[in-house]
């Protein structure tokens, strides 16, 4: 079942690339007493990821902040250090955003966002979407119909929202 808005997010382990090499993060760590937003993409490099997702969340940073935004997180299933270089190349490591790897789409799968498209070569990926959160509940919820598609997704519409 697709998590929605009043729904506690189940827990989870994430992964980072730190300096000892991939570290586990725990999500309800992050979560506890915090406001945080996370917004997941379909694919590292993919074009609308890196063209226009992060770069929505890098611009609206700020004004998340403004309204309480303890953190930002990216999340997408690829390994940790696909996400460390994306996050580079992409300047959201840089500014502030949390680059966060789902290798196996356990958390993706565990809240009802997976998908497969063969044909484009993406098989058991994450929805694109963003929601913010409050001590663990979700409060907004912006998911996408199609994965090419950031428009509710994107820093903007979310921070609209809010």
């Amino acid at each position: 079942m697709t998590i929605q808005q009043g729904d506690v997010l189940p827990g989870a382990t994430l992964l980072v690339l730190g300096d000892e090499g991939p570290t586990a993060v725990s999500l309800g760590d992050k979560m506890k007493g915090r406001k945080v937003v996370i917004f997941a993409v379909p694919g590292a490099y993919t074009g609308v990821c890196t063209t226009a997702h992060v770069p929505s969340f890098i611009r609206t940073k700020d004004q998340f902040a403004a309204k309480g935004v303890d953190e930002i997180i990216c999340v997408s299933v690829n390994d940790p250090f696909v996400m460390a270089a994306w996050g580079a190349s992409t300047g959201a490591t840089e500014a502030g955003i949390s680059m966060l790897a789902d290798p196996e789409a356990a958390f993706t799968t565990a809240i009802g966002m997976e998908f497969t498209a063969p044909p484009a070569g993406l098989i058991s990926r994450s929805k694109r979407y963003a929601m913010l959160m409050e001590d663990g509940v979700v409060k907004v919820l912006h998911q996408e119909e199609s994965p090419g598609t950031c428009e509710i997704s994107a820093g903007e519409g979310l921070l609209d929202a809010i």
